[in-house]
């Protein structure tokens, strides 16, 4: 249903990512048009049957399929290097079809304790009632994964980087780790993107976005994607089809759109936390800095081998912990406070308040969120511009 308008070459991603697009109308429109309709008409009673039963391609209903949804899959597959994908109404809604639609009650998932505070609510609390039940592995110590695979371990879930303490797994070792025990690998690519890491050329089965953050990149729209294996979206799909979370064709509209931009935001966005690290190290207020591509992350080797370039996130540890954290945030002029991140606009958040504040105490110091720690979503903003909000409101809040 899509067409890619590349010639008779093969063309780098960043190319084909632009010209793959959905055939224009009668009407010769260069961009993708938005098909708001909720329906499509058949051209008989037969054709309908037909499509019905999957004998005959084509356009049934929308929350079974539609043009822009299909554009953005195709995007994201060429992206990813994937077979095969799903769009979905928000990014926990592809966390939740992906665990949903694949484990049965009495499995068991095996999650890195570095998970986003609504997909520990999902381990926790939710798939419980179904008698699904998770342990957390340590990203820091891979040899204790193994005492934690049980008879019933069908799947893990992981994030790396991790959000939001940036910590990082070795995808080559554990995409090993979970063929050699017939896991299912999902990671969520969020904070790396697929300009940056393609967790499936490493072992994973299927990859999970919230197109909300990097991949939208302007605060608009909300929306998620899996993609990955075959079989696995097969299933996936049969779950969604009839549960539900159908992404609307506008936000597949608008996300296919921020797909041709992709590669250059994130260069962007790369350079200016590049830049921001260099100077937060050398802050007075600043107690510790954490970056991927930063010789001091403590898995910098790491990062360099599974990461073309660090990324957008930079976090950082106040001097004066929670207090001197909130009156940094107060003074932020330029910056914004949201909850969300990936935004072309740069955004602070303070996770413990926040973003993980479902999380115990206990829980958050697990995984390396202090009180004084703040996450920045570096934007496109000029450097000189975002360093200056920062240190002014770093200065600020040390008075």
């Amino acid at each position: 249903m899509v067409n890619h308008d590349l010639g008779k070459s093969s063309p780098r991603l960043e190319t084909a990512v632009i010209r793959t697009q959905t055939p224009s109308s009668p009407h010769r429109e260069h961009a993708t048009s938005i098909y708001m309709s909720s329906s499509y008409r058949f051209e008989s009673a037969e054709q309908a049957r037909a499509m019905f039963a999957k004998e005959e391609d084509g356009y049934i209903y929308t929350r079974y399929g539609n043009p822009n949804v299909t554009e953005f899959i195709d995007k994201m597959c060429l992206l990813e290097g994937a077979d095969a994908g799903l769009a979905l109404a928000s990014g926990m809604s592809a966390v939740y079809s992906a665990l949903a639609g694949l484990l049965n009650s009495g499995d068991h998932v095996l999650a890195s304790r570095s998970v986003f505070g609504s997909t520990h609510q999902l381990l926790t609390r939710i798939l419980p009632r179904w008698n699904i039940s998770h342990s957390y592995a340590e990203i820091a110590q891979p040899e204790t994964w193994a005492a934690l695979v049980q008879p019933n371990t069908r799947l893990c879930i992981v994030e790396t980087p991790s959000n939001p303490a940036l910590d990082l797994i070795d995808l080559t070792w554990l995409g090993e780790f979970c063929r050699t025990h017939n896991i299912i690998l999902i990671v969520d690519n969020v904070f790396a993107t697929p300009i940056l890491q393609r967790p499936l050329d490493f072992g994973a089965n299927l990859v999970m976005h919230s197109a909300t953050k990097f991949i939208d990149g302007q605060g608009r729209g909300i929306g998620g994607v899996l993609v990955g294996e075959q079989f696995l979206i097969d299933d996936l799909t049969f779950f969604t089809r009839h549960s539900g979370p159908s992404l609307s064709p506008f936000n597949a509209w608008l996300f296919s759109k921020s797909l041709e931009t992709l590669a250059l935001r994130i260069e962007r966005h790369c350079d200016n936390a590049e830049k921001l690290t260099d100077w937060l190290t050398n802050s007075s207020q600043v107690t510790a800095v954490k970056y991927p591509h930063h010789p001091s992350h403590p898995q910098y080797e790491l990062a360099l081998r599974q990461m073309k370039r660090g990324g957008g996130i930079v976090t950082f540890e106040i001097k004066g912990g929670l207090e001197q954290g909130r009156r940094f945030l107060d003074a932020l002029q330029m910056s914004s406070l949201t909850a969300n991140l990936g935004d072309s606009r740069t955004i602070a958040t303070h996770p413990a308040s926040t973003t993980h504040s479902s999380l115990t105490e206990a829980e958050r110091q697990a995984v390396g969120i202090t009180p004084g720690l703040v996450r920045i979503s570096v934007g496109l903003e000029h450097s000189d511009d975002i360093i200056a909000d920062i240190a002014q409101a770093l200065d600020e809040s040390a008075r």
